[in-house]
């Protein structure tokens, strides 16, 4: 008989195969007294180097397979390794009680994963499983336990696991590994990330995979609604494989649109970008049909590294992404670090709430040489494309002020040292601050064009934390009170002759096109693999019937009262 669990979908498609579990093997450590701490240290040390060879090569993988910003997580793990935060303590603990390395290490480990895990930020959680893998990874070599190898993986299976470590993931075959399925993760977990990189339909969060799936048992995964379906019935796989069938058939219809303009069925334009990390992300961004880059997250050049990128490492990658883009327009966010991306090496005091700290702007600002150095590589790169700089995490207007002094500053200066730059350069801020929407009738004599940032702007509209569960049903994007901000921005940048853009989750919604769409949304950024779906719902929406609906929608008073009014008049499931 078919059972039924219920998870989050993580990575769309279906998936039919065996179960291949992932066992996560026995790490009982026991507390030893040794005679001889120095000789311990060195066997400690002899292991973390091992570990670091295994990382180096996982890490070359994942560069190859999965790029850049992927393989930068263990560009992390590395340093991790390297860091004496962890290591000091270790030893420390060795020749101070004379204990064996295994038992050091994990009282030392176990102490660093509980202080990330209680820290109420997405980010600092994600740092935990960080140190719990690369601890695994020694231990696995004290202890002479082999890890499993996901690498190895020889037939078609689907993955099932407590959790997918990013190394896991990393050496995951596509040709072998048709998608999986964790206990535990979100959509925004590393392996869900991973899993959108490589395509293959995952389902993430399902609490009890490993508890009710053994070794063989044939598997569906659908990554579309969430569902794991175990040793389905003859009639249920049917069902599946014909659902398969639509999907793969509805994907190569959207394939065709591939070098197509995104016009609505009433023949009006909307750009449609992708959101990227880093210039790696570019193949994907052409594969997919974008019209451009509305969002290019500069922070990934300043991560998994031990310290901050030259003017010529940045200009370089700039000028890749501006020239394989081929004249179409590129929107560079400058460096937004702080809230939930850290950079150990700038040594930044830790904060009660980093959220609403001294991030993005705020940071630039205040470290000036940095901030210029980013800019001058910008500029540098300017004549290599259609380039428009935009700054995240404006609050006031005087904010915004001093960082375009400070570009037109450089500007200058490079135009003084005969350094060619562009000349007309669009600079736009973010809105992602209440502040900053509620005052976008002022910012808009100021600014050349706005980008929506949804995640933030919901959030900080609603007072709660996108990433707490408790409070997760304030994260409405529908809410009326954050329809009637984006319409004002909207609004705001139409009477200023400017344009606006949205490159939060939001943008590739198949609920929120319609309704950003009827409210004058002039460009929608998202994940490259979404454009295409959005392309062909774009032309079968005629964007005066949905202006029409704009007023109604705008005086609901709940999110939900949106949503079904969206779902009945536009026939979204």
């Amino acid at each position: 008989m078919s059972k039924f669990i219920q998870g989050i979908a993580a990575s769309s498609g279906i998936a039919i195969a065996k179960a291949y579990r992932l066992e996560t093997p026995n790490f009982s450590i026991e507390k030893k007294a040794i005679a001889a701490p120095e000789a311990e240290i060195e066997r400690f040390l002899a292991a973390v180097d091992k570990a670091k060879g295994e990382l180096e090569k996982i890490r070359e993988h994942a560069l190859q397979e999965l790029g850049e910003d992927k393989a930068a997580i263990f560009s992390a793990h590395l340093l991790v390794l390297s860091d004496p935060e962890l290591l000091n303590p270790v030893k420390d603990k060795i020749q101070a009680e004379q204990v064996n390395a295994e038992y050091a290490l994990n009282e030392t480990a176990s102490m660093f994963v509980a202080m990330f895990e209680s820290m109420d930020n997405e980010y600092m959680k994600e740092r935990a499983a960080d140190i719990r893998d690369v601890t695994k990874r020694v231990l696995a070599h004290l202890l002479g336990i082999a890890i499993s190898n996901p690498s190895l993986i020889s037939e078609e299976v689907i993955v099932i696991a407590e959790d997918l470590t990013p190394s896991d993931t990393a050496q995951l075959n596509r040709q072998f590994v048709k998608g999986f399925a964790t206990d535990i993760g979100g959509r925004t977990s590393h392996s869900a990330i991973m899993a959108r990189s490589l395509e293959i339909p995952a389902v993430v969060g399902t609490k009890s995979a490993t508890a009710e799936i053994r070794n063989g048992d044939m598997v569906i995964i659908d990554g579309l609604d969430g569902q794991v379906v175990v040793n389905p019935s003859e009639e249920v796989l049917e069902q599946y494989m014909e659902k398969r069938s639509r999907f793969e058939a509805q994907k190569a219809e959207w394939a065709k649109l591939v070098h197509e303009q995104t016009t609505t069925k009433d023949g009006h334009h909307v750009e449609l970008a992708a959101n990227i990390g880093t210039p790696e992300d570019v193949k994907g961004v052409l594969a997919n049909g974008a019209e451009g880059i509305g969002l290019y997250r500069t922070e990934f050049l300043y991560m998994g590294r031990s310290d901050l990128p030259t003017e010529e490492e940045q200009f370089e990658a700039y000028k890749t992404v501006l020239e394989r883009m081929e004249g179409k327009p590129v929107v560079v966010r400058t460096l937004d670090i702080g809230g939930d991306k850290e950079l150990p090496y700038l040594e930044l005091p830790k904060e009660m709430n980093p959220f609403l700290g001294f991030r993005a702007i705020r940071l630039c600002l205040e470290m000036q040489d940095m901030f210029r150095t980013q800019l001058r590589a910008l500029l540098r790169a300017s004549v290599y494309g259609n380039l428009k700089i935009m700054f995240p995490m404006i609050a006031t207007l005087d904010e915004f002020r001093q960082a375009k002094a400070i570009l037109l500053e450089e500007k200058a200066k490079l135009q003084n040292e005969n350094v060619p730059v562009a000349e007309n350069i669009e600079i736009g801020m973010m809105v992602e601050i209440p502040a900053a929407a509620v005052l976008a009738d002022q910012f808009a004599k100021e600014v050349d064009f706005f980008s929506i940032g949804t995640n933030d702007l919901i959030q900080y509209t609603m007072a709660a934390d996108r990433m707490n569960e408790r409070v997760s049903y304030l994260y409405q994007p529908y809410n009326p009170a954050i329809l009637r901000l984006i319409h004002s921005v909207i609004e705001a940048a139409h009477k200023e002759g400017k344009w606006a853009g949205m490159c939060g989750e939001m943008a590739g919604d198949e609920l929120a096109i319609p309704i950003l769409l009827g409210l004058g949304l002039d460009e929608f950024s998202m994940s490259a693999t979404s454009i295409l779906r959005a392309r062909a719902q774009v032309k079968k929406l005629s964007k005066e019937e949905t202006a029409s609906f704009k007023e109604t929608i705008l005086s609901m008073d709940t999110a939900e009262e949106v949503v079904a009014f969206v779902k009945k008049t536009f026939h979204i499931n």
